[in-house]
């Protein structure tokens, strides 16, 4: 096994980073994954981009799931040995706050949130900017326009890759009105947010990345009846993460990557924490 620490994947991504933009078919930096990444260790200057929010009563879910987040507190306090303890119960839906849609959330037979391959979940990344045309259009869609137009910039999108969506959407969070266009408590019937177009959907299926992200509720778009999107993804076996929080800080390549979701044996999804790694300033 190729021993590569944490730091040199963040020099090597600190080069795609600083490079000037390449064209589609130049040779792209090499492919790191978590069958590479076997030693952590910390390079000086690293940063650390939380891409997550706190589950709470102001957590955002899907419309149809009503009963939010719940911290029931059992103890909160000093003991009769004289000493603090705090210990709580909570309670969620799989698909609230920022978290993952492991394929079988919409495709039988795929990986359940427990046997996602873990180079799925921590990779580099490459961020996709659409928030010029979601503020025209709140139902936008990514597109594979967008995608070649970004490969064009940024270089082609390698296969093992986390894409991310930036929709600008992160800023409405936790204004459910704003962030799902409606908060009709159990009606999903009057959504407007932005997603991810079908022809795009296929595109990242044919190059072969390791997962997808976006800065909304859904990665089909707010109106959506059909949720094509998630069918071919997670048909794919290509495993989305939903409400990732400001992507502002991000370059369109360069980071790393981790989202480790709560493994949930046969789950469907769950909470996940997002964690982007930049190389030093």
């Amino acid at each position: 096994m190729i021993r590569l620490s944490l730091a040199a994947a963040l020099a090597l991504t600190a080069c795609a980073a600083n490079s000037p933009p390449q064209p589609a078919h130049s040779p792209q930096p090499p492919h790191l994954n978590a069958a590479h990444v076997d030693a952590i260790a910390w390079q000086p200057g690293a940063r650390l981009v939380d891409l997550s929010y706190p589950y709470d009563t102001t957590t955002v879910y899907w419309p149809t799931d009503t009963s939010g987040f719940v911290l029931d507190k059992l103890h909160w306090g000093q003991t009769e040995g004289g000493y603090f303890y705090a210990s709580a119960k909570m309670c969620s839906a799989e698909h609230g706050g920022t978290h993952l849609d492991a394929p079988i959330h919409f495709a039988e037979g795929k990986a359940t949130a427990d046997k996602i391959a873990l180079d799925r979940l921590m990779a580099p990344a490459t961020v996709i900017d659409i928030s010029a045309a979601a503020a025209q259009n709140r139902d936008t869609l990514l597109s594979v326009r967008d995608i070649e137009a970004f490969e064009r910039a940024h270089g082609r999108i390698e296969p093992k890759t986390i894409v991310l969506v930036r929709t600008g959407w992160s800023e409405r969070w936790p204004d459910r009105k704003r962030y799902l266009g409606d908060d009709k408590p159990g009606d999903a019937s009057n959504l407007h947010f932005p997603g991810i177009g079908e022809d795009a959907a296929r595109a990242l299926v044919a190059r072969q990345v390791a997962a997808v992200g976006i800065d909304t509720a859904s990665i089909d778009n707010g109106p959506s009846k059909t949720f094509m999107t998630h069918r071919i993804l997670l048909g794919a076996d290509i495993p989305a993460f939903e409400n990732v929080a400001s992507m502002k800080e991000l370059p369109p390549r360069g980071a790393l990557v981790i989202a480790l979701p709560m493994k949930i044996g046969g789950g469907s999804g769950g909470p996940v924490r997002v964690v982007a790694v930049l190389p030093p300033r």
